[in-house]
């Protein structure tokens, strides 16, 4: 199935194609709260912060993977607009042979680094054993991310969010329910908790691998004309290279800021971990709503419309924005119960510690929502670099504050939580300004019978 996001109503079709890939990251998340809430409440503290910590490494190998197919996806989106059969084909082509090689340098490369990841992670002594046990498994399942981030990308550049979804649905539920059966049935500890999802990220991997092929054959079938090109590799890599730079910055600054909360003993790793997941899980249906309005802006860059760019502008943030404060709202209200389900009720000091930081940070959210908009817009307007500079803006703030702050005495680890809305608020200031300076040169022009345009960096 295909879909045209460059017809019909502005917001709700970018709403319609928007749902699935919500419901979809956010099952996606289930990989991982599946683990947290089964290994916390099995296998105790100890484990939750290895495994949160874990976690943090994880995904910023994963943000490499998710930028280069992102990137990707922006490309064949446009391709798709202008209707250019060939450069989707061969864009394919050499995105495939690109994520590849990344994905088995990746892997090569932590298998070998282990020790030093565990060490550069400042990891506390008795948790080495720990995080070591679950790495070794969950590394093995880069692979299927790739597959799955992938095609899943190919698909919704194709208007098609659906499918994605079913695969992550499947996947999901599979992983829950080998997580009760190695860690709570089989007694496999938190190598168990890896497995499960290991073998969960290769069956959506591999699904949506197939279903694609089945499916779409014009445009994964072998032609004689279609081969990898040079000129598409580069176009593909010097696109994509921007948005992995963005999200590999991201979640560099998130694995920074984890080096630093580990510092301050287990129990606020504990804390951290339980409370990053349920931020993740609350303010994921907004960066999701901002790749799919980031998939919708760039079919309409492609077959530039200005006029439905514009409209999906001010529909996007303004319903970014109202889902943002009722998230914020929800997370205030009931953050020690969320925390307590992850955390035993009587680790009553890494509870504590959980809700101070969702209330500090969890206030914020429409300022995360409209930086993901943010994101979306500039890689669909081929300006993935942008991107990347309200990622350092933010980031970088965030980290610089973190370490800052948190040395004071009188202000501690409460430095690092502020350190967050902070870089969000000036990375969203330099975003909005520069578009409403330089707007007039970031949309198309209005179709006129000449080809469309193609990606910048």
């Amino acid at each position: 199935m295909e879909s045209n996001l460059t017809r019909g109503p502005v917001l709700k079709t970018m709403l319609r194609f928007a749902v699935p890939m919500i419901l979809g990251d956010l099952l996606q998340q289930c990989y991982n709260i599946a683990d947290t809430v089964i290994v916390g409440q099995f296998l105790g503290a100890d484990a939750l912060a290895a495994v949160g910590s874990s976690f943090s490494l994880m995904t910023f190998l994963t943000s490499i993977l998710l930028g280069l197919a992102m990137g990707s996806g922006t490309v064949f989106s446009i391709r798709f607009g202008q209707k250019d059969t060939r450069g989707l084909k061969e864009g394919i082509l050499a995105s495939f042979a690109l994520l590849g090689a990344v994905t088995a340098a990746l892997s090569l490369a932590v298998f070998l680094g282990l020790d030093w990841i565990i060490w550069a992670l400042r990891t506390p002594e008795g948790l080495v054993s720990l995080m070591r046990e679950y790495l070794l498994v969950i590394f093995a399942g880069l692979a299927g991310i790739f597959l799955y981030n992938f095609f899943a990308s190919l698909l919704r550049s194709l208007g098609n969010s659906v499918v994605p979804l079913v695969f992550l649905a499947v996947s999901a539920v599979l992983n829950i329910v080998l997580d009760l059966w190695f860690v709570a049935g089989l007694h496999r500890g938190v190598a168990g908790a890896a497995e499960a999802t290991v073998i969960s990220e290769y069956v959506s991997g591999i699904g949506i691998a197939l279903y694609t092929w089945f499916k779409f054959p014009h445009l994964l079938r072998r032609e004689p004309e279609i081969r990898l090109r040079w000129s598409r590799v580069k176009e593909i890599t010097s696109f994509s290279t921007l948005t992995c730079l963005q999200q590999s910055i991201m979640n560099l600054g998130i694995l920074a800021v984890q080096g630093l909360v580990n510092s301050f003993g287990t129990a606020i790793m504990a804390a951290f971990a339980a409370a990053v997941k349920i931020d993740a899980f609350a303010y994921l249906p907004v960066q999701d709503f901002g790749n799919a309005f980031s998939i919708f802006v760039a079919q309409n860059y492609g077959a530039r419309e200005p006029k439905r760019i514009k409209r999906a502008i001010g529909g996007a943030a303004a319903a970014s924005a109202l889902f943002s404060l009722a998230v914020s709202l929800v997370v205030f209200v009931f953050a020690r119960p969320l925390m307590t389900l992850f955390i035993d009720g009587s680790e009553t000091a890494v509870i504590a510690e959980g809700v101070r930081y969702l209330r500090i940070e969890g206030a914020f959210y429409c300022l995360i929502g409209l930086l993901f908009l943010l994101y979306g817009l500039y890689r669909a307007l081929a300006k993935p670099g942008m991107s990347v500079v309200l990622t350092v803006v933010s980031l970088g703030t965030r980290v610089a504050l973190a370490y800052g702050l948190s040395a004071i005495p009188a202000i501690g680890v409460v430095g690092i939580w502020w350190s967050v809305p902070i870089g969000w608020f000036l990375a969203d200031a330099l975003g909005v300004g520069y578009y409403l300076l330089r707007r007039k040169g970031l949309l198309p022009q209005a179709e006129s019978g000449e080809s469309g345009p193609a990606p910048r960096g």
